[in-house]
């Protein structure tokens, strides 16, 4: 059966999303929403660089909702509900790298009831949050007994991700400390992660604290560094640490964590990503312990980073490759743990006709 999608915005996860769509044998890609003028009208392949698709981007919301489509992937770069909630009532199902991992302690009411009413799914996935915080975990952890601490983190170069008015405007890399200690961030990325410690924790049966413990930590400059979002002045932010953990009788159980640095040279404290380099790791503290460390899902250069971004494409596929699932699935609002396991495809030439 072929899937119809719409995709919700063309940033670095829209893009890789509408390649993903192209390319996988049961997703037809039928619309597209934009939020620029300047996209709007142009044909989507032209977009992401390739030939005409023959599918039009649009900026008019209602006009995209109109088309027949089984599927959203709605990634722009901040969530809206209200705008979810429109797209589900408009009987498209959605999957999103934005939110709604496992969302126990949020109000989703008015989403759930849209599901029902309009008989479709809502999805939350990724990679961090998402398949590195919740699926990787849970699956090593078959392996084990006695656990008695699950770690999920996350080791990047920051200058890879080209999005430089996030980079300094919202991560807030070049600021001064002093303003990067207000940064929006730790909710922002909380929003995700606290809801990845709390699945791991809920499924491995981990009585938590109340409170979630949260960490923010940065390293400055000593010297000028060259980046996308030009030089970072020495005694300003290059280099950030954010941490979620839940405890037990204030214990660490579960961490998710993130390291994001613009290199590392130059900071201080001198922080580094270790001779693994960049990467992500899951690790589980138990009889036995197990420890994976994911490569490959890093640029190997800033400007194949800036070009195309590795772990953003990783993103873009995790929400791609469930969509044929949660087409599939009962309505409602769905998580990893309510769908079956979620695979991708082959190579075009080498599937079975």
């Amino acid at each position: 059966m072929t899937y119809r999608v719409i995709q919700w915005a063309t940033g670095g996860v829209g893009r890789a999303a509408i390649e993903g769509v192209l390319d996988h044998p049961d997703l037809e890609l039928v619309g597209c929403w934009v939020h620029s003028a300047d996209k709007d009208g142009r044909d989507v392949g032209e977009l992401i660089g390739r030939e005409p698709i023959g599918v039009e981007a649009m900026s008019d919301a209602d006009a995209v909702l109109a088309l027949e489509a089984d599927a959203v992937l709605y990634s722009p770069i901040m969530a809206d509900p209200a705008v979810v909630e429109q797209i589900l009532s408009s009987g498209k199902n959605v999957v999103t790298p934005l939110g709604w991992f496992y969302p126990k302690d949020q109000d989703t009411s008015r989403l759930e009831a849209a599901c029902a009413e309009a008989g479709v799914t809502l999805h939350g996935t990724g990679i961090h949050p998402g398949g590195i915080t919740e699926r990787f975990p849970l699956m090593v952890s078959a392996l084990s007994n006695r656990i008695t601490r699950v770690r999920a983190e996350e080791f990047s170069d920051i200058r890879t991700y080209g999005a430089p008015d996030v980079v300094r405007h919202v991560m807030l890399f070049g600021a001064t400390p002093e303003e990067a200690a207000d940064s929006i961030m730790l909710d922002v990325l909380g929003a995700g992660f606290i809801q990845s410690v709390h699945m791991v924790a809920d499924v491995l049966g981990f009585a938590l604290d109340p409170e979630l413990r949260t960490s923010h930590e940065v390293a400055v400059a000593t010297a000028p560094i060259d980046s996308p979002i030009g030089p970072i002045p020495p005694g300003t932010v290059a280099a950030q640490r954010f941490g979620w953990e839940g405890t037990v009788d204030g214990e660490p159980v579960m961490t998710a964590a993130v390291n994001w640095f613009m290199g590392e040279e130059d900071l201080d404290p001198g922080w580094t990503f270790g001779p693994e380099g960049e990467r992500f790791e899951v690790e589980i503290v138990g009889d036995p312990p197990v420890q994976v460390s994911f490569h490959g899902l890093h640029p190997d250069s800033i400007a194949e980073g800036l070009e195309r971004n590795r772990g953003i494409v990783a993103t873009a596929m995790h929400c791609v490759n469930a969509v044929p699932y949660v087409c599939a699935a009962a309505p409602g609002l769905l998580t990893y743990l309510d769908l079956p396991l979620v695979a991708g495809r082959a190579a075009p030439e080498l599937r079975g006709v």
